[in-house]
């Protein structure tokens, strides 16, 4: 494991969120998807990005934050090798399922992801190099 690529905070209002990442935590805004309002700032060399929780993403994880609602969207971590044939091997040897995958952007540009949930639901995101 490499480390941590991205992580993704539904936000109620976009605006007061993205302000508070970048004026008062200093991230910076590197890229604003306006097809998914989704901002993406960097932290490090990480990304936060950050989606409304009434937009085309924020919707998949329901109410706003609270007794009815997840904040966190996923997480993901950062893989040295993406080999599909072997990671699809290893999800099927440990009973897991796929979420979803397909290229993705995160903190070292468009690569592959493969998605998973945990024992206990959340969704964490396996993501390969640029290149792969």
């Amino acid at each position: 494991m490499l480390g941590l690529d991205h992580l993704v905070i539904r936000c109620v209002d976009l605006g007061t969120m993205q302000r508070f990442y970048c004026d008062l935590i200093g991230c910076e805004l590197v890229r604003h998807n306006e097809n998914f309002d989704l901002y993406h700032l960097r932290a490090g060399a990480q990304l936060i990005d950050l989606i409304a929780v009434d937009g085309f993403l924020g919707k998949r994880g329901g109410a706003a934050p609270g007794a009815e609602g997840k904040n966190l969207d996923h997480f993901a971590i950062r893989i040295a090798d993406f080999d599909e044939v072997a990671l699809h091997a290893w999800v099927s040897e440990n009973d897991l399922e796929i979420v979803e995958e397909g290229e993705r952007f995160g903190a070292d540009g468009a690569g592959p992801s493969i998605y998973l949930r945990d024992p206990e639901g959340n969704i964490i995101e396996l993501k390969g190099p640029p290149d792969a």
